[in-house]
């Protein structure tokens, strides 16, 4: 249940870009432009209780399985709960803040002027699970075997080190083989290994072995793929760092999986798992009557959060001759009866994506303005129609299941690009039939959506054929882009940096495994990437994501779903949680357990 929460944590940080510093000596914190929030000497990060009891224990469920306990390898898969509670990195990522992270494992971060280098001096009282200090030694050695033998996204991102060297008795500097942007933040991230512990050990093999880290819980139990317990280090040395006032409150943290929905649903309702994060609107409105809840042993609220949309939605791949007509796609767009289906199967309980950084500051809205506008006019000639105007909304469809109208529309697009109906059949002016498939993992929502699509589309004339696939060959077949349409997923940082170009970028149309998984080839969007890359100044790096987020949304890649805006929460009383959400919405670590 907590895994997209759990991910969410380790994911989003690693997205974040750094100003130039205004100042070349040791600092508390960063920030993408000027000075953190939290001032030097901050008492607490403001969502947590400082106060908080402690002491307890809380479970928690999850649904799969695990097979090792190394998050940081592409074999097997780890609990999350292995980066959040058990490891720790050189600094700690505010959730209140997109750009500022603060001193953790390091005591301060001194960034060179130029940007070619930076230094962590750890804290004097840093220690490991095993009583052992940790070292500059550890951190490079963290580094390196990250970058060596860990996922591909660590040696992309720590191979654009140079050197790295101890430059006091406890100061590491890294330097770069070009002046960096994000590079100081990425690597303020990293998690912190103890050499000593992987001594004649594979890192790349999975393993249960309990890893000697510095994190404020040290495993004591492990059911392999069933469960893991932690337990609350009674020698943590970090429990009165500002950063974790309020923190880690539990003595006991338990983790359990369970092979499926229902099973983790039955239990939470018999209180075998303390808290859980309701994604079923339907049951959010009518399942909450059993026993426990109607006896007012379970407390519920929704919480609002402030992260980017992302996108999902089903996905034109426009390296098809059938999808690279920008008109034909937003024919399509009209002709998913959005509402309906929304009705159907949420209750009407989540909202459209309207752009891709949508629900904060660096969604596009409105015309392209100021540094906007400046930023897309050199590329006018290849802008989509509309998009500088703002014309790019979606359609809106009576939500009564016939979409008349948005039909009506999606038919003159399609013979504006040149087909027509022709004995029941669409077709264009050759005589080929509009026909494609979408290309499917699994089953449940997904295939509901594409079949609630597929007989929409039949009512113009077009066939389209579902194809379910196991997850091997779904993998092969989107590292290749060889499909016609997907329903896919991005998650969008707010805080941007060069995974857009990864995401979007247009050396994805060719080169196989990147997530241009519709072949964005445009050279505006390329440009605005570089501009959220390189700007100076706070205003520049917004203007360039709205900039990058128009041009987008007004290709119509994608026909986009539906978001949350709220997080659903439902809990066994005594746990309490603060009144404050933080801007990326709830955080597990702060909640603690009062006295019944």
């Amino acid at each position: 249940m907590l895994q997209n929460f759990f991910n969410l944590a380790f994911l989003l940080p690693l997205f974040v870009l750094i100003a130039p510093a205004s100042h070349a000596e040791p600092a508390h914190g960063v920030a993408l432009y000027g000075d953190p929030a939290l001032s030097e000497g901050f008492e607490s990060l403001p969502y947590s209780n400082p106060d908080a009891p402690k002491g307890g224990r809380i479970v928690y469920g999850e649904r799969g399985r695990f097979d090792s306990l190394n998050p940081f390898t592409t074999k097997g898969r780890a609990p999350p709960v292995m980066r959040t509670h058990v490891f720790e990195s050189l600094m700690a990522r505010s959730q209140d803040e997109p750009f500022s992270l603060y001193g953790l494992l390091a005591e301060s971060v001194d960034i060179a002027a130029d940007r070619k280098s930076v230094t962590f001096t750890l804290h004097p009282q840093a220690t490991f699970s095993d009583g052992t200090p940790v070292t500059a030694d550890d951190v490079i050695f963290s580094m390196e075997i990250l970058r060596d033998e860990g996922r591909p996204n660590f040696g992309a991102y720590y191979g654009r080190v140079a050197q790295a060297r101890q430059t006091g008795e406890r100061a590491v500097t890294f330097t770069f083989h070009e002046p960096e942007r994000e590079l100081p933040l990425l690597l303020g991230l990293m998690p912190i290994h103890s050499r000593a512990d992987w001594k004649g050990r594979d890192f790349r093999e999975t393993t249960f072995i309990a890893p000697v880290t510095s994190g404020p819980y040290r495993i004591t139990s492990v059911a392999a793929g069933d469960r893991i317990v932690l337990e609350k280090r009674a020698d943590w040395w970090g429990r009165d760092l500002p950063v974790n006032r309020g923190l880690h409150n539990f003595d006991t943290v338990t983790v359990l999986y369970f092979r499926n929905g229902n099973a983790l649903w039955e239990a939470f309702t018999a209180g075998v798992v303390d808290l859980r994060h309701e994604t079923d609107p339907a049951r959010w409105l009518d399942g909450y009557d059993f026993p426990a809840a109607k006896a007012g042993r379970i407390a519920r609220d929704t919480l609002a959060h402030g992260r980017a949309t992302g996108m999902r939605g089903l996905v034109f791949n426009t390296r098809k001759a059938l999808f690279a007509d920008r008109r034909v796609r937003q024919a399509l767009q009209y002709a998913f009866d959005f509402e309906w289906l929304n009705a159907a199967l949420n209750r009407g309980a989540f909202k459209r994506i309207p752009s891709y950084f949508a629900n904060s500051r660096l969604g596009a809205t409105g015309p392209a303005t100021g540094r906007e506008r400046a930023l897309l006019t050199p590329f006018a000639d290849v802008l989509p129609p509309g998009a500088m105007a703002g014309d790019f909304a979606l359609p809106v469809s009576a939500g009564d299941g016939r979409n008349r109208d948005t039909l009506r529309t999606a038919t003159r697009l399609l013979r504006e690009a040149g087909w027509r109906i022709s004995e029941g059949k669409l077709q264009n002016g050759a005589g080929d039939p509009f026909t494609f498939e979408i290309l499917l993992q699994g089953s449940g929502d997904e295939e509901k959506v594409a079949a609630a699509f597929a007989r929409s589309l039949e009512r113009l004339g077009i066939d389209v054929s579902l194809r379910p696939v196991d997850g091997a060959q779904y993998r092969a077949r989107l590292e290749t882009y060889d499909y016609d349409m997907i329903l896919r997923q991005w998650w969008l940082s707010l805080s941007p940096g060069a995974e857009q170009e990864f995401y979007f970028g247009s050396r994805g149309v060719t080169e196989p495994g990147t997530r241009n998984y519709m072949g964005a080839d445009n050279p505006a969007i390329d440009a605005m990437i570089d501009a959220l890359l390189t700007a100076q100044d706070e205003e520049g790096q917004v203007a360039a994501v709205r900039a990058l987020d128009r041009v987008l949304t007004a290709e119509r890649y994608v026909i986009p779903l539906w978001y949350d805006p709220v997080e659903r929460l439902a809990w066994w009383k005594p746990l309490q949680k603060p009144d404050r959400t933080p801007l990326y919405g709830y955080r597990p670590e702060v909640w603690w357990m009062e006295e019944d």
